[in-house]
């Protein structure tokens, strides 16, 4: 092989071995860099697994590895060393971890690195020109200390930063360095590589990548620029990372896409994913002469990006709560609101689910506990009517249901009785459709018989509410379709009103209106509303509706006006 392999392993040791000893026969030389944490007596059970193969499979000084520490990189230097020690001739060396599989066979890498001798395969961009950094140190992580391990010393880490910031401390790069970051994971060139490992300038090149946040994205980075003749900026090692910055992990129903990719190697792969394994042993998915294509398979880690970070609209993930504003819609359908028309109709729920299709609750947020279709005590989603349970988180119990019937239209009833925790959430849903007849809530107090004197107090506590609610739904940021009647207005044309709403709930709806139900009796409600209006309630919100009120009637027809001339 015209190419050396160094492996970076710190853990899944079994599968580590497999993937050494899979580059090794396949007759690539390999340089183990086995972290300094572990334990002496199971380094030592690791590295006997290779007594076979000592000619090929080499240990280098081991050190202690941490995220974002100088370690990874010392441990890098210590494995490339040893590599271009011992195998002078090499063309190229690869860098890889215990997680990285190869996808296609070994010789069909080996073939590509022949066709492009001197060439360096290393991701290497200037930190201003790309948005790759994620947490906040992107320029600062060349001008700030970092002795402390982010892990292990989070408390110190983040105030030592905060001190530099406040002195203004900038540190000074050595003469001639021009940062670049990039990938981990690279494949140079013997001789760029041999050039880094023996610039006059590499003590203090140390000294200062020392204290560098995350060296091994910008030591080989930075040094490649100053010594490479060619510099290819890619990694041959297909990585993806999610919108956190950490490396998306490779199961085996990852194994179409990885092979679509045509790259050589790919990480992390999950220890359990034994299809990606068995093919590696099985020699890898040949693809000839195909140029490695990651960007064949971006389309799917950005959807999977984008429905982690803004998930499916009306479905409410543990990744995404409980930070408001991280949802994709309140609500993953459109919905109906009725407020106030089971009151004047007896029947209506029946009747609105016949008319329009849809499934018709009660009131869902009834005081004594949620209305479903039917009666049903517990409704899809395993939702209980219990009121407790229902209010301990009105809006998900909302969310929840709406979700679970989001393949049918659904429509609940409302009301000044009901709990009133939503109010707010439909009035700035656009999925919701609301219909409101102010005032209706005055017909069931009506309809019990009983004295004006025992009525009026919640009469005036229904109608503030209903005054909060009806304030929700005219503000500007409401967002829902709304229509408000004052009772009296609907009792002129309740037809025509029926028709607006059903319009609005059911806009695929075909057909004439079926006949609506009837109304209840009313006989007697003007005056009631004006014995209020004695009494010293004001039931403004009920429009003026007359002593006796009016029999409906269609709307007018516009009269002919005849203008005079001049």
């Amino acid at each position: 092989m015209s190419f050396g392999v160094v492996i970076l392993v710190h853990t899944a040791l079994g599968r580590a071995a497999q993937v050494i000893r899979h580059w090794a026969r396949s007759g690539c030389p390999v340089a183990v860099h086995v972290d300094a944490a572990m334990k002496p007596a199971r380094y030592a059970r690791f590295r006997a697994q290779f007594d076979d193969l000592s000619d090929r499979v080499l240990f280098c000084e081991r050190h202690r590895c941490e995220w974002g520490g100088w370690g990874i990189v010392a441990a890098t230097q210590s494995g490339a060393a040893l590599m271009l020690e011992r195998f002078p001739d090499l063309g190229h060396v690869y860098l890889a971890s215990g997680a990285c599989v190869p996808l296609r066979p070994v010789a069909e890498l080996d073939a590509y690195l022949r066709d492009r001798p001197g060439t360096d395969f290393i991701e290497s961009a200037r930190v201003a020109h790309v948005p790759w950094t994620v947490g906040g140190l992107s320029e600062e992580r060349f001008t700030l200390r970092f002795p402390f391990s982010w892990k292990r010393q989070r408390w110190l880490f983040d105030r030592y930063v905060a001190l530099q910031r406040r002195l203004g401390v900038r540190r000074r790069l050595p003469e001639g360095l021009e940062p670049h970051i990039g990938s981990q994971w690279w494949c140079l060139s013997a001789a760029t590589l041999r050039a880094i490992l023996s610039d006059p300038q590499r003590p203090a090149l140390d000294r200062y990548f020392r204290r560098v946040w995350i060296p091994d994205e910008s030591y080989f980075q930075s040094l490649a620029r100053r010594w490479s003749g060619r510099i290819e900026s890619r990694s041959l090692t297909m990585c993806k990372f999610d919108f956190q910055g950490k490396p998306h992990l490779f199961y085996d129903d990852h194994l179409p896409l990885l092979r679509r990719s045509d790259c050589f190697v790919a990480r992390k792969i999950w220890p359990r994913a034994e299809a990606i394994y068995a093919q590696m042993e099985a020699g890898g998915h040949p693809a000839g002469a195909a140029e490695p294509a990651p960007a064949r398979i971006d389309r799917v880690f950005a959807e999977a990006t984008e429905r982690r970070v803004r998930g499916r609209a009306g479905l409410y993930m543990q990744s995404r709560l409980p930070h408001e504003g991280w949802e994709n819609g309140f609500t993953a359908a459109p919905y109906g609101v009725l407020e106030g028309f089971a009151e004047l109709y007896e029947g209506f729920g029946a009747w609105f689910a016949k008319a329009s299709g849809a499934t018709v609750h009660g009131h869902v947020f009834a005081p004594e506990g949620a209305e479903f279709e039917d009666g049903a005590s517990i409704w899809r989603g395993a939702l209980a009517a219990a009121p407790e349970l229902r209010d301990h988180n009105a809006q998900r119990f909302l969310t929840n249901l709406i979700w679970n019937g989001r393949a049918g239209r659904q429509v609940f009833q409302f009301g000044p009785r009901d709990s009133q925790f939503v109010s707010w959430d439909i009035a700035k849903d656009p999925n919701a459709r609301i219909g409101v007849i102010s005032g209706a809530w005055a017909v069931p107090l009506f309809a019990s018989g009983l004295p004006v004197a025992r009525l009026k107090d919640e009469a005036a506590r229904l109608q503030r509410v209903e005054a909060d609610h009806l304030e929700a739904l005219r503000s500007p940021h409401a967002k829902a379709r709304v229509r408000v009647w004052t009772l009296a207005e609907f009792l002129e044309t309740p037809d025509e009103a029926l028709a607006r709403i059903l319009a609005d709930i059911a806009p695929g709806r075909t057909g004439p209106l079926p006949a609506p139900p009837a109304l209840r009796p009313l006989e007697g409600f003007g005056r009631f509303l004006q014995e209020m209006r004695n009494q010293g309630m004001h039931p403004y919100l009920t429009g003026d509706v007359p002593a006796e009120p009016p029999a409906p009637r269609q709307p007018a027809p516009r009269p002919y006006i005849v203008r005079p001339h001049g």
